[in-house]
């Protein structure tokens, strides 16, 4: 690290949270911390994990918001984090993609038993693997059992070797399946597989003759008013206002790792901000997106697998929707988080949709696993203790 980077990175670690209540303060002040001052200390103690800049947005059932964040945008100039910042929304896309393909099978343009061999005959074969073994339900649930083999970097160099490489969709699930399935039949195991959703973009473009992208925008990002949540294709760039991304590989190696193409650029290069992203959970649980029925089936989850149980304790998987459990007042919670090109953001929301969380950190401490968790822990209990907020009992 050069004498420079550690002059502005201790001037990063001395920026000052910004707090701010987007309406006016009660009159009297509950016993113990408020939920702004929770907020507060939470984005405070992910940046005290080394996390150059955290954002995160918390939404009451009377719509009371309150941000808070800690850090610096940018380790080169101490630039203060936006709350208004925008990021990579990464594997919370697949609650975007699983929820137009529940929106098609309610106007009975698919169902969840349809094969991929029905919709993309030949696609999934060789090596093992069978797509007329394989259902809709089994991909948006992660029990199909394919494998992925997604390009990635886990050095500063191949980062610089790869930012910008293009893969189409073809390309990625051909990678897939020149490799065996996982050992379980489908639908008789878990293993998170983000090729199953570059499978369902595919059908879902089969079903409608649009892009997946396209029908998100139609069905969700419209109708909602999200804004701020956009497709960005192959652009390796976000709009502005955002923090610059860090991913940590180690000691005396923090790439700024902003500038890249996501390699499914087709799912993961979606970029979104707190306030979509509260909206977007808020109005799914809430009934606004989904029939009853529809929502319920998302609702019905699977257990994870033992290593995603060490970062999801007590989680379970529905159909792109994440159930894990609130451990300050009881009670489960839905998310689904996001991790990618430095950006890791977690969210969440109650079961009727009427208190919500997210917070967005712009640095991935990936380098090892105990950093990977402790990254994870302390972001959720910033969810748990913004959605038990006001609860009896609640620290």
């Amino acid at each position: 690290m050069t004498s420079t980077l550690r002059k502005h990175l201790a001037l990063a670690l001395g920026v000052a949270t910004l707090l701010a209540a987007e309406v006016a303060p009660a009159v009297a002040q509950p016993a113990g911390p408020s939920p702004a001052e929770r907020l507060h200390r939470d984005t405070e103690a992910i940046h005290a994990l080394g996390v150059s800049g955290v954002q995160a947005r918390a939404i009451a059932p009377d719509g009371r918001q309150t941000v808070a964040t800690s850090g610096t945008a940018d380790l080169n100039t101490g630039r203060p984090v936006s709350h208004r910042g925008y990021f990579r929304m990464a594997s919370t896309s697949k609650t975007l993609v699983a929820t137009v393909v529940l929106q098609l099978e309610a106007e009975g343009r698919l169902s969840l038993h349809d094969t991929v061999d029905h919709w993309l005959p030949g696609v999934v074969q060789g090596n093992g693997n069978d797509g007329s073994l394989i259902n809709v339900r089994h991909l948006l649930q992660h029990t199909g059992g394919i494998r992925d083999d997604m390009p990635g970097y886990t050095t500063p160099d191949e980062y610089y070797e790869q930012r910008h490489d293009v893969h189409s969709p073809e390309r990625l699930v051909a990678r897939a399946m020149a490799h065996a399935p996982e050992g379980f039949d489908p639908g008789k195991g878990w293993a998170y597989s983000n090729t199953g959703y570059i499978l369902l973009d595919m059908i879902i473009q089969k079903a409608t003759g649009r892009p997946a992208h396209r029908e998100i925008e139609d069905r969700i990002l419209r109708p909602l008013g999200l804004d701020q949540t956009r497709w960005m294709g192959v652009s390796p760039t976000l709009p502005r206002p955002h923090a610059r991304a860090y991913q940590f590989f180690g000691p005396g190696s923090r790439v700024d790792v902003t500038d890249q193409i996501p390699v499914d650029h087709e799912n993961l290069s979606w970029v979104t901000t707190t306030r979509d992203e509260n909206r977007l959970f808020r109005a799914l649980l809430g009934g606004r997106l989904l029939p009853a029925q529809q929502l319920a089936k998302m609702k019905q989850t699977v257990a994870v697998s033992k290593d995603v149980q060490e970062l999801w304790p007590g989680g379970r998987y529905g159909l792109g929707l994440v159930e894990r459990p609130l451990k300050s007042c009881g009670g489960t919670y839905w998310s689904h988080e996001g991790g990618d090109g430095g950006y890791i953001t977690l969210n969440g929301v109650t079961d009727d949709g009427r208190r919500s969380a997210v917070v967005s950190m712009s640095e991935a401490r990936g380098d090892t696993l105990g950093h990977i968790k402790e990254q994870e822990d302390a972001a959720s209990a910033l969810i748990d203790h913004a959605l038990c907020a006001g609860s009896p009992g609640t620290p």
